[in-house]
C-alpha cells in the first residue's frame, strides 16, 4: 500500500496541464494503484495525479456515502447541468482551507479504465463537485480560481498566511 504525499499550492505540477495517457504500461498500472491507496485515506474524496507528482491525466475517487472507490484515466466532462449548487468547498492541496464555490449541480465525464474500456462517472451533489473539481486540477487548475472575486481575494490572503 503506498499513500502518496500530497503536492501543496504553489507547486508547479498543480498548475501543469496533465499529459493524456496514451498507452497502458507498468507505470500507469502503479500510478492507479497509488492513486487508488492515497485516496483511500481518511477524509479525501478525490486525489488528481497532477496532486502526487504525476502529470498525467488520471483521479480516483472515494465516495464515503456508497462506499465507492474508483478510478478514471484521461476524464473528459461531456455534461454539466444548469442548474447550480452552491457549497463549501475544500481541496488537499489547499490545506483546512474551505471557501464557498458555486459549480454545477450535476455533472458527467467519460473516460477509460487499464483495460481500455469506457467509464463512466456521474451524479449530483458531491458527485458533481467531485467530477468538477478533479478534472480542474488535470486543466491546471484549482478550486480557488473559481471563486468569487472578493471570496478568492479572501482565499488567497489565507493560503498566505498558513503556508
Amino acid at each position: 500500500m503506498t499513500v502518496r504525499p500530497i503536492r501543496i499550492v504553489g507547486d508547479p505540477v498543480l498548475r501543469t496541464p496533465c499529459d493524456p495517457i496514451t498507452k497502458i504500461t507498468e507505470g500507469t498500472r502503479s500510478l492507479v494503484r497509488d492513486l487508488l491507496d492515497t485516496v483511500d485515506d481518511d477524509g479525501r474524496a478525490g486525489v488528481a495525479a497532477n496532486q502526487i507528482g504525476v502529470a498525467q491525466r488520471a483521479f480516483s475517487w472515494h465516495l464515503v456515502e456508497t462506499g465507492e472507490v474508483g478510478y478514471i484515466l484521461n476524464p473528459v466532462i461531456v455534461e454539466l447541468s444548469e442548474e447550480l449548487q452552491h457549497d463549501d468547498e475544500g481541496c488537499l492541496s489547499v490545506p483546512q482551507l474551505f471557501f464557498p464555490r458555486t459549480r454545477s449541480a450535476y455533472a458527467r465525464c467519460v473516460g477509460t479504465n487499464l483495460e481500455g474500456e469506457d467509464v463512466e462517472l456521474a451524479g449530483e451533489g458531491i458527485v458533481a463537485r467531485l467530477i468538477q473539481h478533479e478534472v480542474g486540477h488535470l486543466d491546471g487548475e484549482l478550486y480557488i480560481d473559481g471563486l468569487e472575486r472578493s471570496v478568492r481575494k479572501q482565499a488567497l490572503r489565507q493560503i498566505r498566511e498558513t503556508l
